[in-house]
């Protein structure tokens, strides 16, 4: 809802998130994605950063990797050992050999990615680290790995070598064994959204799968590394819970990928979410989250997303299963005519001339419809109007699975 280099309109973990999300991206923001009133400034915190990112080249060696790590770097291969004594986790993704991948690593006991950039030195592979320090300064290098293959097996090898300062002091040994996350045992229920982040983002998984802390009477359950809190059934169907476990899992890891892009710096916001169930019946449950986040740059930005999961199965519902002649235009029209009083004028004219993308969620007072298209300059003004469930009847499915939730 207006993220100036972030948040699109597809949605995020499909086939594992249920509802559209809007993700975030995991780059600094670029000139073509500032906009509305925040873009010279937008623009100049891009350009600079780009300029000065242009320029880090502290670790030396030459652009890419030698050619023995390329395919372990093609393939995105885990590692897992120790630089000192802290352990570690270390990923060289796909295309890392100097077309623009993501290798990063992060210590276990912070669980925050830093961002490297391969290069070499002969046959050494030398992974320069870089951390976000906040919009003046941009990206700094904070320490050289400097690695060599050290054969474990047949048809395994891992890493030996060092880590130092830019400088070359404070130098530390370094030692990496290749990680099979697949055969690595679930520490969570099983879910399509966290067998979906084993493949995707492995760093993420082995981060999040870990016990959770259950709350409030098993109505609310904690992800401790990131802080995040969701609210369950008690009781709910297996799949209702795992449905609720992904929509907690997803955001989780947003709140740490916002959390690494803002590296250093002293901007420390992050990701906050606030979720709650807003209406249950014999066959639904809806849930309401408020999002809000500043990972670095312009200003800080929030959304809203509305849940709607059948209490069975725990799939996501669409609104043309219960409402299948609420046509976009009528949604529209709608929404205006049931806007609080309290909206003011100029707020009126915004949302006369906005699209008609809105998230959706119930309460027991009717069908809830907030704005999603407006852009930042104006998302104070994305007020969330109700339609009462009468008023819908008419546009309701009479045969349909949910019609006597609502009906008589």
């Amino acid at each position: 809802m207006g993220a100036e280099w972030g948040r699109g309109v597809d949605g995020r973990w499909t086939g594992a998130r249920l509802i559209e999300m809007k993700p975030l991206s995991m780059r600094r923001p670029s000139t073509q994605s500032c906009r509305s009133l925040a873009f010279l400034l937008c623009a100049g915190l891009a350009s600079g950063a780009a300029a000065q990112d242009q320029e880090l080249k502290a670790c030396g060696g030459a652009a890419g990797a030698p050619a023995w790590a390329a395919a372990s770097i093609k393939s995105g291969v885990l590692y897992r050992g120790t630089v000192g004594s802290l352990p570690v986790v270390l990923q060289l993704g796909a295309g890392a050999d100097g077309v623009g991948g993501e290798a990063r690593y992060y210590y276990e006991r912070k669980g925050v990615n830093i961002e490297l950039t391969p290069f070499r030195s002969g046959e050494s592979l030398i992974l320069q680290e870089e951390v976000w320090t906040g919009p003046m300064e941009g990206r700094v290098v904070t320490g050289c790995l400097t690695l060599s293959r050290l054969p474990l097996n047949n048809t395994a090898a891992g890493f030996t070598g060092t880590w130092a300062k830019a400088n070359g002091q404070g130098k530390l040994p370094v030692r990496l064994s290749p990680l099979n996350v697949l055969v690595m045992p679930l520490k969570l229920p099983t879910s399509p959204g966290l067998l979906k982040l084993r493949t995707a983002d492995p760093l993420a998984f082995l981060k999040l799968n870990q016990a959770w802390t259950v709350q409030a009477g098993a109505k609310t359950v904690r992800e401790p590394l990131s802080g995040i809190a969701y609210p369950r059934v008690p009781g709910a169907s297996a799949g209702l819970s795992a449905a609720l476990q992904d929509q907690q899992l997803g955001h989780a890891v947003s709140a740490l990928d916002c959390q690494s892009m803002l590296g250093s710096s002293d901007m420390a916001e992050g990701y906050e979410l606030n979720a709650v169930i807003t209406y249950t019946s014999a066959k639904l449950v809806s849930l309401r989250e408020d999002a809000g986040y500043y990972c670095g740059g312009a200003h800080p930005d929030n959304y809203t997303v509305g849940v709607m999961l059948d209490r069975a199965t725990g799939r996501a519902v669409p609104l043309s299963a219960i409402w299948p002649k609420l046509t976009d235009a009528r949604q529209k029209a709608l929404y205006l005519n049931h806007l609080p009083a309290e909206v003011d004028a100029e707020c009126r004219d915004v949302l006369r001339e906005m699209g008609s993308e809105f998230t959706f969620h119930l309460t027991p007072a009717g069908l809830n419809l907030t704005p999603t298209s407006l852009p930042h300059v104006v998302g104070a003004c994305a007020e969330t109007a109700v339609l009462p469930f009468a008023s819908l009847k008419a546009d309701a499915n009479a045969q349909g699975a949910y019609y006597r939730e609502f009906y008589r």
